[in-house]
C-alpha cells in the first residue's frame, strides 16, 4: 500500500509540468497569431497608409509660398504686385508663460487685436508649437518688432516669409483689379485671374527630432519648388486711366451726382484704354470708413441703365444701312406724338418744326427718331441692335458683367419699338453702349472690346483678351460715315445741343443721352436722371472713342452740358497724350433743316 502511494505522487509531479507546458504552448500561438494578423494588415492591407503615420511623427514641413504673379498696364507698369512681407509666429511653449504682456507689445506695435493675439500666444490647441500672430506684415515693421522683442528679453516669436500684395497707384483702376484677403482674392481681376495669378506652393519636408522641427542630419527629406504666378497684362494705360478718373470725381463733385463712369477705347482695336467708376476706392486698405461694398465693383460692368438718346444713332445708322433713311430726308416734326395710349414729347419745347434726319439728331428729337423708325418693324430693329452688341454681355474677363436687357423682335410691341429707337425701354452696360458707339467710329465694324492683351482664361474657364477679338460688320460704311457727319452737328455751335463737348482744333463727332432712371424695387421711374456723351476723334478718322455716364446729378442739365465737358476732357487729353495730329478735314454742312 505505502508503495503505492508513492508511486501515485510520483505520477502527478510528472504529469504538472507536462500540463504547463502545452498552456504554454497555447499562449505563444495566441500571441504569435496576433502579431502575424498586424503584419498582414500593416504589409497587405494598408501599407501606405502607416508608412506615413510612422513617418509623420517625427516629420516637419514647411510650405514654400509661390509669389503671385503681378498685374500689368499696357506699358508694364504695376498696377497690382507683391512686395516683401513677414508672417509672424508663436511658439506657445516659450510665449504662454508672458502672453500677457507679450500680447500688449505685438498687438501696439503690429495694430492687431490683444485677445487673438494672447489666444495664439497662449496656444489654440493642446501642444501646439506653431500660431500665427499676424500675417502680411512689411518686412522693416516685422524686423524692428522682432529687435523691440529680444531687447525686452520675450522669447518664442519667429518670422517666415509672408508676400504682401501691394496696388501702388491706390485707387487706379481698382474697379477693375479688385484686391486681396489674407489668403483669398475679393473681387475683380485678382478673384476672376486667381489661378493664373496664384500660382503653385512648394513645400518641404524633412524627419525631424521630438517634433521639434530640428532637421536630422542624414535622413530623407524632400524638396518641391513653388511656381510663381503668370503676370496678367492688362489694356489699360494707368496714366490715361488716373486722369479720367479725376476728371470724373470732379464732375460728380461739381454736379452733385451719385455716380459716374467713363470708357476710352481704341477705335480701331477695341482695346479698352481707360474703364472708370466714381466713387471707388484704395485696393491697399478696401474696408476704409465710408467705402461701400457696391464702391469695390465695376458699376460701368454690372450696372444697367437706359441709354437715352445717345441709342439714337444706332438707330438712324440701322436705317440707312437698310436704305430706309439718309441724311438729308426731310421730317415734318410736330409737337408731340401720339402712340397707342401714350403721348412722346421732345425734351424742348417747340411748334411744328422741319429738320432733316440730320437735323433730327443734332437737335435729339425724340419725336422726329420714332417718325424715322417708322420705317423698321420691331423685329428689323432689335436684328439690328443685336449686331450692336445691345442684350449680350461683352465678356471681357470682369465678373458679375450684365448683358442687359433687350426684348426680342418677336414679342415686342410697336410701342415699345417706338420708345427703344430713342433709348428708352432697354437697359445697357457702359462698355457695351461704348463699343455700340465705336462701331460707327470703326467705318460700321464691330470689333469686341478687350480687356486684356494677349490671351487670359478665367477661372470660370473663358477664354478672354485681344487675341480673341472679333470683327462683325454691322452697317455699310457709307452708313456708318453718313452717321458720323450727322453726330458732327451735334457739337456744332450753333446747331447742335453739345457745344461744350467740342475739342479745340479736332473734328469731333457725338451724341448726348438723357433718361429716366429706374427705381429697382418699384421698376416704375424714380425721377432722377442719367445723362450721357458719346462720341469719337478725329470724326474723319477715328482714333479713339470716350463715354461718358453720370447717374442722378443733383443739378439740371442734360448730357450736353453735364456729360459734354468731361468727354472733352477726357478726349482732348488722350489726343495729346497719343499724339494724334488734327486731320484738318472739313466741318460737316448737312442740313438741319428744311
Amino acid at each position: 500500500m505505502p508503495s503505492t502511494r508513492a508511486t501515485g505522487k510520483r505520477g502527478a509531479s510528472r504529469g504538472a509540468p507536462l500540463l504547463r507546458l502545452r498552456v504554454g504552448f497555447v499562449l505563444i500561438a495566441i500571441v504569435l497569431s496576433f502579431f502575424g494578423a498586424r503584419l498582414v494588415q500593416l504589409q497587405g492591407m494598408d501599407p501606405r497608409s502607416y508608412a506615413a503615420m510612422a513617418a509623420a511623427e517625427g516629420s516637419a514641413r514647411l510650405t514654400l509660398e509661390a509669389e503671385r504673379g503681378d498685374i500689368l498696364d499696357r506699358n508694364g507698369v504695376p498696377l497690382a504686385d507683391s512686395i516683401r512681407g513677414k508672417m509672424v509666429i508663436a511658439d506657445p511653449v516659450l510665449t504662454a508663460g508672458k502672453a500677457p504682456e507679450l500680447a500688449r507689445l505685438l498687438s501696439d506695435r503690429l495694430s492687431i487685436d490683444y485677445f487673438k493675439t494672447l489666444s495664439a500666444l497662449r496656444g489654440r490647441k493642446t501642444g501646439s508649437r506653431y500660431e500665427y500672430v499676424a500675417r502680411r506684415v512689411p518686412s522693416t515693421l516685422a524686423g524692428d518688432t522682432l529687435d523691440a522683442l529680444d531687447e525686452a528679453g520675450f522669447e518664442g516669436i519667429s518670422l517666415e516669409d509672408d508676400p504682401i500684395r501691394d496696388y501702388p497707384a491706390g485707387d487706379v483702376a481698382a474697379n477693375l483689379i479688385g484686391y486681396m484677403g489674407t489668403d483669398e482674392p475679393l473681387g475683380g481681376f485678382e478673384r476672376t485671374f486667381d489661378k493664373q495669378l496664384a500660382g503653385v506652393d512648394g513645400l518641404a519636408t524633412w524627419q525631424s527630432t521630438s517634433g521639434k522641427g530640428v532637421r536630422i542630419p542624414l535622413r530623407e527629406s524632400t524638396l518641391k519648388e513653388p511656381q510663381d504666378g503668370t503676370p496678367l497684362h492688362t489694356t489699360i494705360d494707368r496714366d490715361l486711366q488716373w486722369f479720367t478718373g479725376k476728371v470724373l470725381a470732379q464732375a460728380v463733385r461739381q454736379y452733385r451726382a451719385e455716380s459716374a463712369s467713363a470708357v476710352v477705347l481704341d477705335s480701331r482695336t477695341g482695346e479698352t484704354l481707360a474703364l472708370v467708376d466714381v466713387p471707388t476706392f484704395d485696393a491697399n486698405d478696401p474696408t476704409a470708413p465710408g467705402v461701400k461694398k457696391s464702391d469695390r465693383g465695376s458699376r460701368a460692368m454690372s450696372d444697367t441703365y437706359e441709354p437715352g438718346s445717345v441709342e439714337k444713332v444706332l438707330t438712324v445708322a440701322s436705317l440707312i444701312d437698310a436704305g430706309k433713311a439718309f441724311p438729308r430726308q426731310k421730317f415734318k416734326v410736330p409737337p408731340s406724338l401720339a402712340r397707342q395710349d401714350r403721348v412722346i414729347g421732345d425734351w424742348f419745347d417747340h411748334g411744328m418744326i422741319k429738320l432733316t434726319l440730320a437735323g433730327i439728331i443734332a437737335k435729339s428729337s425724340n419725336i422726329g427718331t420714332v417718325l424715322a423708325a417708322d420705317a423698321f418693324s420691331p423685329p428689323q430693329l432689335v436684328a439690328y441692335l443685336q449686331r450692336f452688341g445691345l442684350g449680350q454681355k461683352t465678356n471681357v474677363g470682369v465678373s458679375g458683367e450684365t448683358q442687359g436687357i433687350l426684348t426680342p423682335g418677336d414679342v415686342m410691341t410697336s410701342q415699345t419699338k417706338d420708345r427703344v429707337a430713342f433709348g428708352q425701354s432697354l437697359s445697357v452696360n457702359v462698355l457695351q453702349m461704348a463699343a455700340a458707339v465705336n462701331t460707327i467710329a470703326n467705318a460700321g465694324v464691330r470689333v469686341s472690346p478687350s480687356l486684356i492683351s494677349g490671351t487670359a482664361v478665367t477661372d470660370e474657364g473663358l477664354t478672354v483678351g485681344t487675341d480673341t477679338t472679333t470683327r462683325t460688320r454691322v452697317v455699310s460704311k457709307e452708313a456708318a460715315r453718313g452717321t458720323a457727319k450727322m453726330m458732327e452737328k451735334v457739337v456744332d455751335p450753333e446747331d447742335g445741343v453739345a457745344p461744350a463737348a467740342a475739342v479745340p482744333g479736332y473734328l469731333v463727332a457725338g451724341k448726348t443721352g438723357t433718361a429716366q432712371r429706374v427705381e429697382a424695387e418699384c421698376g416704375c421711374y424714380d425721377g432722377s436722371t442719367t445723362v450721357s456723351f458719346g462720341g469719337f476723334a478725329p470724326a474723319d478718322d477715328a482714333r479713339f472713342t470716350v463715354y461718358v455716364v453720370v447717374h442722378a446729378p443733383g443739378v439740371d442739365g442734360g448730357g450736353g452740358s453735364i456729360a459734354g465737358p468731361v468727354f472733352s476732357r477726357i478726349m482732348g487729353y488722350v489726343l495729346g497724350r497719343y499724339g494724334v495730329e488734327p486731320t484738318n478735314g472739313t466741318p460737316s454742312r448737312l442740313p438741319v433743316e428744311w
